[in-house]
């Protein structure tokens, strides 16, 4: 765990500094945000940002966003000042940590940060069963390909590899191939030099120099185009990479690990993906089972989310009741752990009393449901409207009703993460209001 504080370290942001120190984390400092941005382009490695509320809190995220620097920001101040908590998460900050700091605030913002809060629940047989060929392999340096529907928990498995792997001293470093655009891709893959580009202000370390000595997580390696897919094979038969615009190879040591939610076999043998990427990336296949294969897990699943998500949003834990836990276990969850785990967080909020009773369990329609036994009244909404905006709308309310899972919410329609990302890229920029993307969802 590697934390940057921007603010001074000799008042009480250094003592919240000095705490995180005393859990395992490494300190590193930077007096302004221009000195901040500078130290995260240059390593990647960055898990936790604490920034002093007398920097310009909004002026850092919007940097990071502009440059693609996926970290969590905190917000830092005093209590006296109501206002400044609501000010810096508007601005874009995670959290709001008020100082003097409290050391069980901080300790669950550092595990926030890392991710453990997405814990490995295996109580099903299936799911025990891929626990125990992950943990079979986990401490060898081959590349595994980890497959499985959306939503099933692939990147909390390959988590769970890294940490029982000899590499686990090191990063663990996740690059999202679906989420980010083709032309960007091979830049945050390999990095580049200042100027490499428009845009390249400055030299940007990528993800396989970041993860050097550890390991990198392809998630959703399936998504990568052709061109791409070359070089990352030849990244993977050199171990060395090029950055864009760069002098020349850069050697690097990391173990690959990759996911996919479709059949990579079959897109090889029609020539979709590259076979020779294939067999290096799957010298060691796992597959997730799906949540409906695997109902042993429901319950602890979702006590684990309501444990949760009651502390993210401040709020006694409230157990589920009996019929709650059956209205869960008798759901098809096609969205799958990610569908379950919205769900809950939903559950958690609009529960009353002293548990979570089947009231508030609001679950997606099973598919073909709606279809089946059309109302008069929905088929008369639909007349006189076009095609378009039924569709916008079917798409604006499966995003919302995700909490703004994008990844569930293309489950959901059953359509590419891609092509829902680029119907609401036109959605905003015609003005229309877009549900902001969820944090901190299980992959």
């Amino acid at each position: 765990m590697r934390v940057l504080i921007i603010g001074s370290l000799s008042g009480e942001l250094g003592q919240a500094g000095r705490i995180a120190m005393a859990r395992g984390a490494k300190l590193e400092q930077a007096d302004d945000i221009a000195g901040a941005l500078a130290r995260l382009r240059a390593d990647a490695r960055t898990d936790l940002v604490l920034c002093d509320i007398r920097h310009e809190v909004g002026a850092l995220v919007r940097a990071l966003a502009a440059e693609r620097i996926a970290v969590h920001v905190v917000a830092c101040g005093t209590g006296d000042d109501p206002e400044a908590a609501v000010r810096a998460i508007r601005d874009g900050a995670r959290e709001f940590l008020s100082l003097p700091p409290d050391p069980d605030l901080i300790a669950a913002i550092l595990t926030a940060a890392a991710g453990e809060s997405h814990a490995l629940i295996a109580r099903d047989p299936a799911m025990q069963a891929a626990v125990r060929r992950a943990e079979q392999v986990a401490g060898s340096e081959a590349s595994v390909l980890i497959s499985g529907e959306s939503g099933t928990g692939k990147e909390v498995v390959a988590r769970h590899i890294h940490r029982r792997s000899r590499r686990s001293a090191g990063s663990f470093v996740a690059l999202n191939c679906a989420a980010i655009p083709e032309s960007l891709l091979e830049s945050e893959l390999f990095g580049h030099e200042k100027g490499a580009f428009s845009g390249a202000l400055a030299r940007r370390v990528g993800k396989f120099e970041a993860a050097d000595g550890g390991t990198l997580l392809l998630d959703e390696v399936s998504e990568m185009d052709l061109r791409l897919q070359a070089k990352l094979l030849r990244a993977l038969q050199e171990r060395e990479i090029d950055r864009l615009g760069g002098a020349g190879p850069v050697k690097v040591n990391v173990r690959i690990l990759a996911t996919t939610n479709r059949d990579l076999a079959r897109e090889a043998e029609r020539g979709a993906f590259r076979e020779d990427l294939y067999f290096r990336l799957n010298v060691v296949s796992l597959r997730v089972p799906p949540l409906r294969e695997r109902p042993g897990d429901v319950a602890a699943l979702a006590e684990h989310f309501a444990r949760r998500y009651a502390e993210v949003n401040g709020v006694s834990f409230r157990p589920l009741s009996p019929a709650a836990l059956a209205a869960l276990g008798a759901h098809g969850w096609r969205g799958n752990v990610r569908e379950l785990e919205n769900t809950v967080h939903r559950a958690v909020l609009l529960a009353e009393g002293a548990e979570i009773g089947p009231e508030a369990i609001e679950v997606t329609p099973a598919a073909g449901v709606a279809a089946a036994a059309p109302s008069a009244s929905g088929v008369t909404g639909l007349v006189g409207r076009t095609m378009e905006e039924v569709e916008r709308d079917l798409i604006l309310q499966t995003v919302g009703h995700t909490l703004g899972n994008r990844t569930h919410a293309a489950t959901i329609l059953g359509i590419s993460i891609r092509a829902l990302r680029n119907k609401l890229r036109d959605y905003a920029a015609q003005g229309i209001p877009v549900p902001p993307p969820s944090q901190g969802v299980a992959a």
